[in-house]
């Protein structure tokens, strides 16, 4: 009786320890940040990315930052017409000439932004 009632007071504690873990767990968040997407601008444009990477940053609503979301958004619009992801296994850019161009400048813009916006903090 007393190695059942071992056993028993082991199970509860080993099922309350791992409800408790359950309860008081969050699920893991993700933030995009203006550094995430030009780190991942520069690999695009260095034909360093692979498609899983772009699609997982770019793929990603950014729900905290509506001006990041739009160039989020003006990304996943350049993809769609000028990407080459057939290319990507052969060592070839992610988007073709033009689309690069436009990566180009819309990764400087957001590098602009994020300088001014940061330059705009520092002073206050």
């Amino acid at each position: 009786m007393a190695l059942y009632l071992l056993v028993l007071g082991v199970c509860l504690l080993v099922i309350g320890a791992v409800f408790l873990a359950l309860i008081t767990a969050r699920t893991p968040r993700y933030r995009t940040e203006a550094n995430d997407l030009v780190a991942l601008f520069d690999k695009a444009l260095g034909s360093n990315v692979s498609e899983t990477e772009w699609n997982t940053i770019i793929g990603y609503p950014i729900r905290h930052d509506e001006y990041l979301d739009s160039i989020r958004r003006r990304a996943s619009h350049l993809m769609d017409l000028h990407g080459r992801r057939w290319q990507i296994a052969h060592g070839k850019p992610l988007l073709n000439q033009e689309g690069h161009a436009e990566l180009k400048i819309l990764r400087d813009h957001l590098a602009a932004h994020t300088a001014l916006r940061q330059h705009k903090q520092g002073q206050r």
